[in-house]
Formats: structure tokens, sequence, C-alpha cells
């Protein structure tokens, strides 16, 4: 759990930027529910997964019960970041009627936090979000908890992440300052608007922390 920042360090810069993350989603979902987010990134490398940890921490806050879904069915890592055994997960959910009723999720300590891990690798990931049932295991989801956020595979790689985009009430992209090519998030938005997502922002990772501020939060 080294990289979730909002557990290890939770007074530290980088956490409190992911709890203003979660407030901006919060007003930003004032007039439309944001029931389900879909977090992605245009191509692979540029840390979305580890950032969705963070904020799936970060908006799991005593109050709200929050589940975190590992939708990338190719490279999945949620379990890696939480120290989660990855032996059942979200594929089980199409296959297993008692995983369907009940999901395989598992809790983060001290948290109002659940993961639900990939599951076992499907052959065809894509034709699984395709499917009805991926409907059902979404609507499944969100009866279980007051927020569901979903990574998913980068956009441009491969079509997972569109394919699922257009079920979920938004779709937060990802990006990486000084690795994240241009033309790629041009592609990643035109993807997105072509499947009819709801396009909530964009993330900044790796941006230069501002030095001028350092003087507060070591004081705190």
């Amino acid at each position: 759990m080294d990289s979730i920042i909002t557990l290890t360090d939770p007074t530290s810069p980088a956490a409190e930027a992911y709890r203003t993350l979660r407030i901006n989603l919060e007003f930003a979902s004032v007039d439309e529910p944001l029931l389900t987010l879909l977090v992605t990134s245009s191509g692979p490398g540029e840390g979305k997964s580890t950032a969705l940890a963070n904020l799936a921490v970060a908006m799991a806050d005593g109050d709200r019960s929050v589940i975190l879904v590992d939708a990338d069915l190719r490279r999945p890592s949620q379990h890696e970041l939480f120290g989660l055994s990855n032996e059942q997960g979200l594929s089980d959910m199409f296959r297993s009627e008692s995983a369907f009723d009940d999901p395989p999720l598992q809790p983060v300590p001290n948290s109002t936090l659940n993961v639900l891990t990939s599951g076992p690798l499907p052959p065809i990931p894509s034709q699984l979000l395709a499917a009805r049932k991926m409907d059902e295991v979404i609507t499944r989801l969100v009866e279980q908890a007051d927020m569901v956020l979903f990574d998913a595979p980068p956009v441009v790689a491969v079509t997972d992440a569109s394919l699922l985009a257009s079920k979920v009430d938004g779709v937060l992209l990802v990006i990486k300052a000084g690795d994240t090519r241009r033309d790629h998030v041009r592609a990643a938005k035109d993807r997105l608007e072509k499947v009819n997502a709801r396009l909530v922002g964009a993330v900044l990772l790796n941006a230069p922390f501002d030095t001028s501020l350092e003087r507060y939060y070591s004081s705190q």
C-alpha cells in the first residue's frame, strides 16, 4: 500500500490534493448524480490505477460507502496496490450466480472502502464488458454502496474503456505531466465523445509541487 498516499500519509499535500479532487467531483455532480465513475487514461503507464486507489480512499471518508472495481481485465493492479487476493473478483460475477448475488468484495481496514478485484482474466475482456450482464453487475454494485468507481484500461490502447464509459455516470481522465502525448489525449476525448460518455474532468499527475506551500504543510 506504499503508493496509496491517502492511507500512508493522509496529512501530506498529495493526500490533500486527492481530497480536493473528491470535493470537486461532488460539486460537479450537484445537478446530475454521479453514482458510478470510470477512471482511465489515454495510454499505458500514466498512473491511472494508483490515482484511482487514492481517490477511492479519499471518497470513503467514513460517512460514504465506496466500492472500487478493477475492470482492467488485461493488466489488473488494484489487488497489488491494496495487498489483496485476486482469486475471486469481477469476472466471477459473470459466471457464478452466488458471486453475483454476493459480490466477492474485500474491505480495506479502517475505512468504508471495499475493493472488487478483477478475478481470473477472461480471454476476450471487451466481450465481457460489452455484454448486457455488465449492466446488471453495475446495478448490483450500486445497490451495495453510495459510490462505485471503476478502473479501466487506457482508452487509446483498447476498446474496453469506451465500452464501459457508456454504462457509467461519468468518466475521469488521468494525464501525466511530461509523459502523456497531446494527440493521445485528443484521441481519448474523441473516442469517449463518440460513445456519449460524460467526461467530468481530467487529473494531472506528476505536476511540480509549489514549494511556497511546503512550510504550511510541514507545520501540521
